[in-house]
């Protein structure tokens, strides 16, 4: 799996309160400070952070995508 930088932050105190209380729409796990995190489509509306162990990157759309989405997506 390809990381791109840039797009990767580390949950602080400031994102903990914001995302913490929805937790991660990919896997379900509540966020923890100091993960990294990438915002993502999936099955969702619009893009959405999640666990960056949880996300593909796709260099065709130059996009994170959350690992089942990916799979399931049509090309």
């Amino acid at each position: 799996m390809e990381t791109r930088k840039k797009d990767r932050i580390l949950i602080d105190l400031e994102k903990l309160n914001t995302f913490g209380a929805e937790g991660c729409p990919a896997c379900g796990r509540n966020f923890e400070l100091g993960e990294a995190v990438v915002p993502a489509l999936g099955a969702w509306e619009g893009e959405r952070y999640i666990h960056e162990d949880e996300a593909v990157y796709d260099k065709d759309t130059n996009s994170f995508y959350e690992r089942t989405y990916f799979k399931e997506k049509p090309s």
